[in-house]
């Protein structure tokens, strides 16, 4: 049965970022967590083949497939472009993808992050656009879309010639309106101009809108002292129309709790709230920030094993606090377990894999400097 796509849940549950344990999944709290969002009455999971390298799908065929009925929730994953090198691997994939996550059916299928330049071309290559209708004709999926890191100019020129697709993922929160990168302003125009409903990533930008300057946090709080600041980012999603779902990659059940409050009795921003918003914008963008959202895409592949979103992190976090000891030995801690930034050879495979479009290289370069190894 087809679902009304303008009646969806707007918190959806992103298993990219579970709660781990000596870097495995913790089963016992992702069920949990599990639980309680579908108690809320909310039933979106989205989950991709990459995702805790690979374990992601199974984790929700674990805590939450095997748990529950299947027309309790709805469960989304994506075709990754870089895994194929033949037309062969794309029926390989979707069938390990349907063992993986234990269902005969997805009820929502996207192509992973499509941008210019290989994942693109890799998808009209081997026709996965066709390839997508069919299966959805099979009732092996029930909706298909895209999640997107490109350019407005290539957004017009898919959803224009590709009228099968019934929605769109794309990233979007108030601190990236303006972004020169990621454009995300255009992107929401264009798809709202269409009424294609849309999927909304990083919503708090991979926690950096949880967590802020104490001037731009004391702002929100003048307003509503009672409300988590991340809150305030889940909010300004959700007062969007075309807006079909927000994903929130949720890493504990505190998080969970603090979302689940704020969609329980959803109240709109007002426009004095979005006045607030807008002078919290301005005081982030004041100081420079790496715009990494920590999905750890560039992790698997580098060969020195550096965990760089951890490393961004403690240079965003020196940028705004330079004195902060703190950071210093978190990173003393973390390349105990992990590579240095001083480690990095330069081989670009991190640059090729970014959604943001990071020059990690030289990032890099500047971390080994301000960390001194």
């Amino acid at each position: 049965m087809s679902i009304d796509l303008s009646k969806m849940p707007k918190l959806g549950f992103g298993l990219m970022r579970l709660p781990e344990n000596d870097g495995v999944i913790d089963h016992e709290q992702v069920c949990r967590m599990v639980d309680k969002y579908l108690e809320a009455g909310l039933t979106y999971f989205d989950t991709a083949y990459v995702y805790h390298g690979g374990k992601s799908e199974v984790e929700a065929r674990e805590a939450l497939v095997k748990r529950h009925p299947r027309e309790s929730f709805t469960l989304a994953t994506k075709l990754p472009a870089w895994e194929i090198k033949k037309e062969e691997d794309v029926e390989r994939i979707f069938n390990e993808q349907l063992e993986r996550a234990g269902v005969d059916f997805f009820d929502f299928y996207l192509l992973h992050s499509i941008e210019e330049g290989n994942n693109y071309d890799t998808y009209v290559k081997y026709n996965c656009f066709e390839w997508g209708v069919k299966k959805r004709e099979e009732g092996k999926i029930k909706h298909f879309g895209f999640s997107f890191h490109g350019s407005p100019e290539l957004l017009t020129e898919i959803v224009d010639n590709h009228p099968e697709i019934e929605f769109v993922q794309i990233q979007y929160n108030y601190l990236d309106r303006s972004n020169p990168v990621v454009r995300s302003q255009e992107l929401y125009e264009i798809l709202k101009a269409r009424n294609i409903p849309m999927v909304i990533m990083e919503p708090v930008k991979g926690g950096a809108l949880a967590k802020m300057v104490p001037e731009a946090e004391e702002m929100f709080k003048a307003v509503r002292p009672e409300s988590s600041i991340a809150s305030w980012a889940l909010r300004f999603v959700a007062s969007q129309p075309g807006v079909m779902t927000i994903l929130s990659g949720m890493s504990d059940e505190a998080q969970m709790e603090d979302n689940l409050n704020t969609f329980k009795n959803f109240e709109p921003l007002s426009e004095e709230e979005l006045a607030v918003v807008n002078k919290v914008t301005e005081k982030l963008l004041e100081v420079p920030q790496i715009g990494c959202t920590a999905c750890k895409y560039c992790c698997d592949g580098c060969p020195m094993q550096i965990s760089i979103p951890d490393v961004f992190r403690t240079i965003n976090t020196l940028r705004r606090h330079p004195d902060d000891w703190r950071s210093k030995n978190f990173y003393s801690g973390l390349i105990q377990r992990s590579g240095k930034a001083s480690d990095c050879i330069a081989c670009g495979q991190c640059e090729g894999v970014c959604p943001q479009h990071l020059p990690i290289i030289d990032l890099m370069k500047e971390a080994a400097e301000i960390l001194g190894q």
